[in-house]
């Protein structure tokens, strides 16, 4: 059980397995549960096996296992966390241990966005070449248990597949059986995790030497057939790209073209440059996979971390296709699943900085213009958990309100709908500007507000009716309505809908004044919520044989 629990603390630990032996001998246990993920992965649109260019994100942070181990949170002041979500379509736990088991925070957090979560399986040098020969050189019944296994740690820990990363060289027979061993693991994951994946890293080539090719190409094609990618090498140019889209033929959006936030080696760009390797890589229709973006944390410091993470991220925004929630409800208070205090209905409960990336909410949006707009995290103030939204930006003269994307959605539209707000404005102009949410609906010919004798909005904008009072038979759920308390405002509002497709939920800030000059707002969200009034009145599923275990009194 060592592996389980923290030898000072005895709390329960995330971990990971070194070698062939811990491997093959892992079995389901007890005392490893804590570890299993809670939250099914959410659906989103469009699915991942769309065509449409992904963007794989790969973590590699001073190791891996710091105080992301912890299961049930820890009193880390500045930790690393990830929230642009909505931006990307895969995540990799990585570190060098031979079987890493992402920390069942990092899959919950993942999960809850519509992300599927992969662990690494790495072999490096002569210990490596070791393992793989052990299990690759011999018959098909040791490379079978060995992906039968990967295939069951997978469906214990509830997590999506793995990255594959082999870098030693193999002997001939070694590298005979590769192919069939990838082709057998990738079966198996993908009859024991529903969605499950298979990526291949571009290390060995098909002679069992190891040389990187920074592309797909005839030396390591017969792997990229054998699983559902490849994850090519950094250190490629502008004709590896070409080549890669040749060959892989329909399947060019199975090629991650790799990029080295750390530009190691020779790389296009890194950095805050890591925007002109996206923009070649798009040009090509290919893939992406963004290592070690926790260059950000580590180079640049923990201090500013969340301003410096914005900024990255929103000069790679244009190049990374998002994601739409298409399943309601939709409730977040925009927790980071950190903070410097934790707050509950908008007070502050306990002072002082906590940490659990499983409590993070459904992340948003983080539109930015230049000047115009910005969204970011709020660490001073929330409604609930660590954070809020920080809306900021400026309404320009002669306009009378901005909205702001949240967002996006893709659902077909409930007949009613109840949204919820919490908000808090800041600045000198809040005494001359209101707070409201806007939904967006797709172009249709069909689609009306109110009645069917209601005319069509222009460019589908609804403008949700304001609520002051629920209906008797909500009025637990919806028991917000117009109570603000510590400096928080609350509202609720309705829209009735026919025949539409939701499309965006926006923060719409307004002047009550028309006015010549521009006017700067700034608004905290605490908490939004959109609710399909049919599903609001069913009462909550009852909870069945609850039992607990291992208690420690403190």
């Amino acid at each position: 059980t060592a592996r389980y629990f923290d030898t000072k603390t005895t709390e329960p630990i995330s971990f990971f397995l070194s070698g062939l032996e811990e491997l093959l001998s892992w079995k389901p246990d007890s005392d490893g549960d804590f570890n299993i993920s809670a939250v099914p992965l959410a659906k989103r649109q469009p699915p991942l096996h769309s065509q449409r260019p992904r963007t794989l994100v790969c973590h590699d942070m001073r190791g891996g296992y710091l105080d992301d181990r912890f299961i049930q949170g820890s009193a880390t002041r500045n930790p690393y966390v990830f929230y642009h979500w909505r931006y990307i379509d895969i995540f990799v736990y990585f570190s060098h241990h031979t079987v890493t088991i992402p920390p069942v925070c990092w899959t919950n957090a993942a999960h809850r966005n519509g992300v599927p979560m992969l662990g690494t399986f790495i072999t490096e040098s002569t210990d490596g070449g070791k393992i793989c020969e052990a299990f690759l050189a011999g018959g098909e019944e040791a490379y079978r248990a060995v992906s039968e296994q990967l295939a069951r740690i997978a469906q214990h820990y509830r997590f999506d597949g793995w990255l594959i990363n082999l870098e030693n060289v193999l002997s001939a027979a070694a590298v005979r059986n590769l192919p069939h061993f990838l082709r057998h693991l990738t079966a198996q994951v993908h009859s024991a995790v529903p969605g499950g994946l298979v990526i291949w890293y571009d290390s060995i080539v098909q002679n069992g030497l190891l040389q990187w090719q920074n592309e797909l190409n005839g030396e390591n094609r017969v792997f990229f057939d054998a699983c559902d990618g490849l994850f090519t090498n950094y250190n490629w140019k502008q004709e590896n790209l070409e080549r890669s889209r040749e060959l892989a033929g329909p399947r060019r959006t199975d090629v991650y073209v790799g990029v080295d936030v750390f530009g190691r080696g020779e790389v296009i760009g890194s950095g805050f440059d890591t925007n002109k390797s996206l923009r070649l890589i798009r040009q090509y229709g290919l893939s992406a996979a963004i290592f070690a973006p926790g260059w950000v944390y580590e180079h640049l410091g923990e201090e500013n971390f969340l301003q410096n993470e914005n900024k990255f991220w929103g000069l790679l925004a244009e190049y990374l296709p998002t994601h739409s929630i298409c399943t309601l409800p939709l409730a977040t208070s925009f927790s980071l699943g950190m903070g410097n205090s934790r707050f509950l209905d908008g007070k502050e409960e306990e002072a002082g900085p906590w940490y659990d990336l499983s409590v993070q909410e459904i992340q948003p949006l983080y539109p930015e213009h230049e000047g115009r707009l910005s969204t970011s995290c709020c660490l001073q103030d929330a409604w609930c958990g660590g954070s809020s939204l920080r809306v900021q930006g400026i309404i320009p003269s002669g306009k009378e309100h901005v909205a702001t994307r949240l967002f996006s959605l893709q659902m077909p539209a409930p007949p009613k709908l109840f949204l919820t707000l919490r908000y808090k404005l800041e600045g000198p102009h809040a005494d001359e500007l209101s707070v409201g949410l806007e939904l967006t609906t797709w172009d249709s010919s069909t689609c009306h507000e109110g009645n069917i004798t209601s005319l069509p909005e222009p460019n589908g904008r609804h403008h949700p009716r304001f609520l002051p009072a629920p209906p008797p038979s909500l009025a637990k759920l919806l028991a917000v309505c117009n109570h603000g308390s510590n400096g928080w405002t609350s509202r609720c509002y309705e829209l009735d809908l026919q025949g539409c497709s939701l499309r965006d939920l926006s923060l719409l800030v307004s002047r009550h004044q028309h006015s010549p000059q521009e006017t700067s707002f700034t608004c905290l969200l605490g908490e939004v919520r959109v609710l399909d009034a049919a599903s609001t009145g069913v009462s909550p599923p009852q909870v069945q044989n609850l039992a607990a275990s291992q208690f420690w009194w403190q």
